[in-house]
């Protein structure tokens, strides 16, 4: 079993539709989120997030949700992510194509 906390995308569209909504983060390519991205999503690529992750710096204590297209990519980020003092990651199970599948079906699925 993975060490990082999940959400299922069901979950994530129930809190993007509360008050406190958590920050998205895709960990995909430029090419990927331009094909299909959650609102407001910010785009750093796994292999660029060493190099930027000082850009998240205002996220440290937030809620963070981490996307890729299947969740392997994502997984790697908060496993990543964590020991560098980001504590309220979730991985979103299945990533953004089980997203298009169970929650949002006009995504494109690629």
């Amino acid at each position: 079993m993975n060490s990082a906390a999940s959400i299922e995308p069901a979950e994530l569209a129930a809190r993007l539709r509360g008050p406190q909504l958590p920050l998205l983060l895709d960990v995909r390519q430029p090419e990927e989120h331009a094909c299909a991205a959650l609102p407001g999503a910010r785009l750093i690529p796994l292999a660029e997030l060493p190099a930027r992750v000082a850009e998240l710096e205002a996220w440290r204590a937030g809620d963070v949700v981490v996307y890729c297209h299947h969740g392997m990519r994502s997984q790697r980020a908060v496993e990543w992510l964590r020991p560098r003092g980001f504590t309220r990651l979730l991985n979103l199970t299945g990533g953004i194509d089980r997203w298009s599948l169970e929650v949002d079906p006009t995504l494109p699925r690629y």
